[in-house]
């Protein structure tokens, strides 16, 4: 018997249009990056850094077929307006989820 709290997490299914294919390997690369420069600003109290990345996620996450990332951003963007940390946080832990858990799928 498998031990539930061993088991692999559940991956993220997002299905994207192909025309988009060439592009998506870096956009999620660059969210990758962002990890870190979320997680530096928030040690350094950058809200403003934070704002902008949240902004920038809420803006292009749905562009690029991924809602979620966008759910994200405009949590993080709000939250770093309020100079709320713990959200911040949350919010950042959740992109690294979400990046450790998707898997595309392109389809039209």
């Amino acid at each position: 018997m498998t031990d539930p709290k061993l088991a692999a997490p559940e991956r993220i299914t997002v299905y994207i249009d192909p025309d988009l294919e060439d592009i998506i390997p870096t956009f999620l690369a660059n969210r990758q990056k962002d990890l870190l420069t979320l997680r530096t600003a928030l040690t350094e109290k950058d809200f403003e850094t934070i704002r902008t990345l949240g902004h920038r996620m809420r803006g292009d996450g749905g562009g690029y077929g991924f809602n979620a990332i966008s759910a994200i951003g405009g949590v993080m963007e709000l939250a770093a307006g309020r100079r709320d940390e713990p959200a911040i946080r949350r919010q950042t832990d959740e992109l690294e989820d979400f990046l450790a858990r998707v898997h595309i799928v392109y389809r039209a």
